[in-house]
């Protein structure tokens, strides 16, 4: 099959799809592998690096006209939505739930559309989300902290405080892997940290993992509201996966919390838990509302790109290569994680999520596939 790797195009995205070492991966398993020219550079990857290990360096023209398996980093913005074509299998975080135009012009297209942020295993566990949600998760302390500045619009609080002074009160709603992984940079920081979440299992286990460091609440309207108003910094992890993140914090609330607070939300790709929060990017990451820095950056592993793309080709390779191998329809065959990740398949809409958040009944994949694959 030939794969092909696009430079990412999206304002301020760094990132790239694959590595050398996934190109070399494909090319021992017989496949050809064309990579944009300056794909890498963002993540510190050399074109030669590319050649060297058998992929071909190629215009953006020829990797999407030739490649039947498309990978990228994030969803095709409206440049890339006529390059797009029948039966080409896209692979790719997508979080379509947050843009139904989108999800119309990959049913228009016919394309396959495979989500890497929905392939789930039989645990509810997301592989492919996984990388990503560790790095954002760290990353929402590390910009918050710096937002928090004076000079960055905050209020001028130091989040381990210093003797004699209180540490900063930082907020957490959502225990899963970027919950986790921001209250562990906040403990190292020496913040005062809260963790809400509905899930009292996991708030047992970051109970245990913590031992005692954080604070942890069973997440409803009562608790989050007395959290958020206390709150110098807010953080927002909450996932369902494949649909738009509940809004846990309304406007009212924001209005209450204390100037110069930050709010850094990392689910605002699936439409944010924080009313107030619209999406922003890393040239203009914030802006103001009531007094309190938003913080909105969509793509916020991105910032740290070359950690990043080895990341994510470390999780993402073993499917690539299925995918490659087996063709679309064998490969979501024969891989119910990878069947899970299939959002749009030629023209139907087949994830649930997806589905209820463009008004539509979702497509059985099984119709969808070839007959001798059912």
């Amino acid at each position: 099959m030939i794969v092909g790797v696009p430079r990412e195009i999206k304002p301020g995205e760094q990132r790239v799809a694959l590595t050398p070492a996934g190109a070399r991966a494909l090319g021992d398993a017989g496949h050809r592998v064309l990579v944009e020219t300056g794909a890498g550079t963002g993540s510190g990857i050399r074109d030669d690096e590319y050649a060297a290990v058998g992929a071909t360096l190629a215009t953006a023209s020829q990797v999407w006209g030739e490649a039947s398996l498309v990978l990228k980093v994030k969803e095709p913005i409206q440049e890339e939505y006529g390059r797009l074509r029948r039966g080409q299998i896209l692979f790719t975080y997508l979080h379509l739930a947050a843009v139904p135009e989108l999800t119309r012009v990959l049913q228009g297209s016919s394309a396959i559309a495979i989500a890497y942020e929905t392939v789930q295993r039989p645990d509810g566990s997301l592989p492919l989300l996984t990388p990503m949600s560790e790095v954002a998760g760290r990353l929402a302390v590390q910009e918050g902290a710096y937002h928090l500045g004076k000079a960055h619009g905050g209020r001028g609080i130091l989040l381990s405080g210093v003797p004699g002074v209180p540490r900063g009160n930082v907020v957490i709603l959502g225990a899963g892997t970027a919950g986790l992984n921001a209250a562990k940079a906040a403990v190292g920081l020496g913040a005062d940290v809260s963790l809400l979440d509905v899930n009292l299992d996991r708030l047992r286990h970051a109970d245990d993992l913590f031992r005692g460091q954080v604070v942890t609440l069973a997440s409803n309207a009562f608790n989050v509201a007395r959290a958020v108003e206390r709150a110098d910094l807010l953080i927002g992890a909450v996932l369902v996966p494949g649909a738009r993140a509940p809004r846990l914090v309304g406007r009212a609330l924001v209005e209450r919390m204390k100037e110069g607070a930050v709010i850094v939300d990392i689910s605002v790709d699936q439409g944010g838990c924080v009313a107030t929060i619209h999406p922003t990017t890393l040239l203009e990451p914030i802006y103001l509302v009531a007094g309190v820095v938003h913080y909105g950056v969509a793509n916020m592993p991105a910032l740290v790109p070359r950690t990043s793309t080895f990341a994510l080709t470390n999780a993402t390779l073993p499917y690539v290569l299925d995918l490659a191998t087996r063709g679309a329809a064998g490969a979501v065959g024969a891989n119910a994680d990878l069947a899970r990740g299939v959002n749009v398949w030629a023209g139907r809409i087949v994830h649930p999520a997806v589905a209820e958040s463009v008004g539509e009944r979702p497509a059985a994949l099984e119709e969808c596939l070839p007959e001798e694959v059912c």
